[in-house]
Formats: C-alpha cells, structure tokens, sequence
C-alpha cells in the first residue's frame, strides 16, 4: 500500500490527526499556488480552506486517482479558475447594473423620490388603529403570512384579513391623493 493511499485510508476513517497533518503540510504551498493564479492573498486562502473544509466533509468518499498532492494542486487550479471565472461574472453584471441606473434616473431625485414616500408610509402607519398596524408591519416589513400573524396574536384569520384590508385601502387613498 502506498504512502498516498495509506493516508487517504486513515482521513476516510476520520482520523482528525492525519488529516490535520495534510493540512499543515501542504496549506501554505497551495495558498502560494492559488495566489499565483489569483493575485488575491486572502481569495487564496478562502479556495484552500474551502478545498480542506470539502476534503474532510467528503472524506467517506474521496478519490484519488492520482497522487495526493497532484489532487490537491489540481484541485486548487480548478476552484482558482472557477473563481476568476465568477468574479467576471460579478464584475460584468455590476457592469451592466450601474449602466442601467445612470440610465434611468438621477440618483438624487431617485432618493428624494423615495425619502417622500418613505414619509407617506410613516403617516399612514401612525394614522391607523394599534393592531391593524402591528398586522401591517408583520406582514410587509417581517414578511410573515396571515395564518401565522393569527397565531402569533391570537387572532381569527379573519380579523387578519380585515385589518390589512383596512390598512391598504388607506395606503391606497394616501398615495392617491398626492
């Protein structure tokens, strides 16, 4: 039996020590590695931590076709890879985000527009009855469903229902009217 399969043998029987052992071999050559395809010290990190975090969760299972290091170099250049690949998919969808927005509006008059309405909202809620607008806020703001407000209140599903009825038909007659 060789060295390699000895080792992976002991890590799929969950042995902490042998595992731990691996790591401290061989987490600072692959953070070099993974930083010399990223550029990014601390993204390097996170891709080998990530990669011994998988390793030891899937250990039952791991395979190794190949030599224990070429596995974990190998391992290292695909999750670097894949990373460089998702952050041009991040960087070019911020791209088109931020096109958007200077195309549709100001951001000035965006967050007037809003701190308005914001205002609205605030005056309508002080304008209605206690329980209709503790309902209101469960259900819009703690996104919680009807049955759930009944329950935590101890209220029928009925009165629920009411209320935010209630609550939106002022909501709707503010806005309206400005």
């Amino acid at each position: 039996m060789s060295i390699d399969s000895d080792i992976i043998g002991r890590i799929r029987q969950g042995d902490k020590q042998e595992f731990e052992k691996l790591f401290r071999s061989s987490y600072v050559s692959l953070v070099r590695y993974a930083k010399t395809l990223l550029r990014d010290h601390d993204a390097a990190e996170e891709i080998v931590q990530e990669l011994f975090f998988r390793l030891w969760q899937d250990r039952q299972t791991l395979r190794v076709e190949s030599s224990l290091n070429g596995y974990l170099f190998r391992s290292v250049h695909n999750r670097s890879l894949h990373y460089i690949e998702h952050q041009k998919v991040v960087s070019r969808h911020a791209g088109e985000v931020s096109a958007g927005a200077e195309l549709t509006s100001e951001p000035v008059t965006e967050a007037i527009y809003y701190s308005e309405l914001q205002t609205r909202v605030a005056r309508v809620l002080e304008q209605l009855p206690e329980r209709c607008r503790v309902i209101f806020r469960m259900s819009r703001f703690e996104g919680l469903k009807y049955h759930e407000i009944a329950d935590k209140l101890a209220v029928s599903l009925k009165t629920v229902e009411a209320d935010m009825g209630k609550a939106l038909r002022e909501f709707r007659k503010a806005l309206a009217e400005s």
